[in-house]
């Protein structure tokens, strides 16, 4: 039992990683998007005042 206990504990604590890698590359990526958005929303508000 033991050899599969610390096969199992192993294996979850890789998927345990692996989740937390996943949700870090996606709070990143959502931080790059909002920071993208807001750049264009600027461009577009200057864009808009410049042909009023």
């Amino acid at each position: 039992m033991q050899i599969y206990r610390d096969l199992i504990r192993g294996d979850f604590e890789t998927y345990i990683a692996e989740v937390q890698d996943y949700f870090r590359c996606l709070d990143e990526e959502r931080a790059r998007a909002f920071s993208e958005a807001r750049e264009v929303s600027e461009d577009y508000g200057r864009f808009i005042d410049a042909i009023e």
